[in-house]
């Protein structure tokens, strides 16, 4: 039997999101099939499981040094794991070089590169520089780079020489048939089909500023929802976002609530997504998987995930005729859209598709 650590993440069970999510819903069901799978989680006073749905847990302290925080925790993680499993699995590539640790005791490494993240604005010129740096060493103390979208591999490729092996396995997302408790709306006062959503970190590579922009520029009726931490805006960005809230924008903050999220998406009229530098991004899919009709920022990631039966702005001018043209479908439209949301879904994206794609990985690759 293979012996699987996923490492790189808080733990689980999830509570954040993003590699949290992630590492639940694949080590859940790897376990499932008979795979002895660990997940490493940082140690909290509360951390009493050992096990959670046949995944065993181990937890690595992992004390506040600021900036050097995860990859001190990455490292002790890395450490704890190099000989005690067949394969390593790194989530992200800030501790880079210290990826080749287990792959000195003949242990398989693979690393999921994530997004691109040394184009995010909110970094210093310091910490793009890092990533960057980071990115090229991944490529070459990992035994196989994980990339979750064909554009990552493709931008990997064009940017580096190196070629290591590197498989194209996207995340997943749940694909929601029943609808949700419409009663969750009454929290923040609004009616099903009546707004528009956007889930998002609240950064300039989001696009926020400019979805705000061309949504006023529509002057529909409509609400617009913001969901995200603005961390009370302590950057300039944030501040701006701030400052153009109105009755109509409405920010009400991070929700890690999956119910309140998927309903929120669920009866949404429209999903907008502005993320540009990440590869299958998962609020997108979730998206689709409540059968939302989507507008997204155009680019190669979002085409690549949504398909040809969304819709792409590239500036602000691009909303408001988007945002009419969905005011003006009628509701048979509007059900074809979802359906084909969904079933992208299913075709693609769900987690037991893609835990089978990393099962089959498993049970061939080796150091």
């Amino acid at each position: 039997m293979k012996k699987l650590a996923i490492l790189g993440s808080r733990g689980i069970p999830a509570q954040y999101g993003g590699f949290e999510t992630f590492a639940e819903e694949l080590s859940t069901r790897l376990a499932a099939r008979g795979i002895d799978v660990t997940v490493f989680c940082q140690k909290q006073i509360e951390n009493s499981l050992l096990r959670y749905k046949g995944v065993k847990l181990v937890y690595i302290p992992a004390p506040n040094y600021g900036p050097l925080t995860t990859i001190l925790y990455d490292l002790r993680c890395l450490w704890r794991a190099r000989k005690a499993f067949d394969v390593v699995y790194m989530l992200g590539y800030g501790a880079a070089p210290f990826c080749y640790i287990p792959r000195i005791w003949g242990t398989t490494v693979w690393l999921n590169v994530d997004g691109i993240e040394w184009a995010r604005a909110k970094w210093s010129f310091a910490a793009k520089s890092y990533f960057r740096l980071m990115e090229m060493i991944s490529l070459w103390s990992a035994s196989r780079i994980i990339a979750d979208a064909e554009a990552i591999r493709k931008h990997l490729s064009a940017r580096h020489s190196r070629r290591p092996r590197c498989t194209v396995i996207p995340y997943g997302a749940p694909c929601i048939d029943k609808a949700p408790d419409v009663s969750i709306l009454e929290e923040w006062d609004i009616q099903p089909s009546n707004y528009y959503l956007v889930v998002c970190r609240m950064e300039p590579e989001n696009h926020v500023l400019e979805i705000i922009k061309g949504y006023k520029s529509s002057k529909t009726p409509l609400p617009l929802i913001m969901v995200g931490n603005l961390d009370y805006g302590k950057n300039a960005y944030t501040r701006s976002l701030l400052s153009s809230a109105s009755e109509n924008v409405r920010f009400i903050g991070a929700i890690y609530d999956k119910a309140k999220l998927v309903a929120l998406r669920y009866y949404s009229t429209a999903y907008i997504h502005g993320h540009s530098v990440g590869g299958t991004n998962p609020s997108l899919l979730e998206a689709l998987g409540c059968g939302n009709v989507v507008i997204a920022h155009d680019n190669p990631f979002n085409r690549e995930v949504a398909g040809e039966f969304s819709f792409y702005f590239k500036s602000i001018e691009d909303l408001p005729p988007l945002i009419h043209r969905i005011e003006r479908m009628t509701e048979e439209e509007k059900r074809e859209l979802s359906r084909k949301s969904k079933h992208r879904i299913l075709t693609n994206y769900t987690w037991e598709k893609i835990s089978s794609l990393y099962q089959t990985l498993l049970l061939v690759d080796q150091e």
